[in-house]
């Protein structure tokens, strides 16, 4: 039977539990031929997890090199395999908290080397991508702090596809905007930030 992962190792919010399960669900019925064939290779859900990774992080040295067509190309392959991990977990009955707890800290140490690739090649500003993976790391850490102390958020904003998505437009379509965008984000995350914090006092 496959085990429900504990809320207390989630950075979800109370209203995207019901939706992840969802998600999982459809992504389960949607892929079953490929984690069925995964299965019998014994390929396991910290193996996708792993390779999520990094094909996440060797988009950073391609970027840099020039080389943003393949870039890119991993960093949607990283996206992938970060959505099959789940149901391929479920599809083989190995769901558990601590695979929940790799995965979170594997997409988020995709997006912190991923934003700092950015900044570093100088396609984005210092202070909007700094402060956005402050909060954004604020952010998931005061939502496990949340679900541990039984006063889950009732929203997040999840926003790291939608910057991935950002570098592509900074690339090919829309020079110039992505410091706008993590502005942007930045201030939504703050407000977030300003609710976990006060919440997570008031239960202590």
């Amino acid at each position: 039977m496959t085990s429900k992962p504990d809320p207390k190792v989630t950075c979800y919010s109370e209203g995207e539990a019901g939706l992840m399960a969802q998600s999982q669900t459809m992504r389960g019925r949607l892929f079953h031929p490929l984690l069925a064939l995964l299965a019998r290779l014994r390929i396991t859900a910290n193996h996708l997890t792993l390779l999520s990774l990094l094909t996440g992080l060797a988009f950073c040295p391609l970027f840099l090199w020039g080389a943003k067509s393949a870039a890119f190309g991993l960093l949607a392959t990283h996206v992938l395999l970060d959505g099959l991990d789940g149901p391929l977990a479920r599809f083989t009955h190995r769901a558990s908290n601590q695979g929940s707890f790799t995965d979170t800290m594997a997409d988020q140490v995709v997006v912190a080397f991923t934003t700092l690739t950015l900044v570093h090649a100088r396609v984005a500003g210092a202070w909007p991508g700094g402060l956005y993976l402050f909060l954004y790391s604020l952010v998931v850490v005061f939502a496990m702090v949340r679900n541990a102390l039984a006063i889950p958020y009732s929203w997040l904003v999840r926003p790291r596809f939608l910057i991935y998505g950002w570098f592509l437009v900074e690339t090919y379509l829309w020079p110039g905007t992505l410091d706008g965008a993590l502005w942007i984000i930045s201030a939504l995350l703050a407000v977030k930030v300003l609710t976990g914090f006060i919440q997570i006092r008031r239960k202590m």
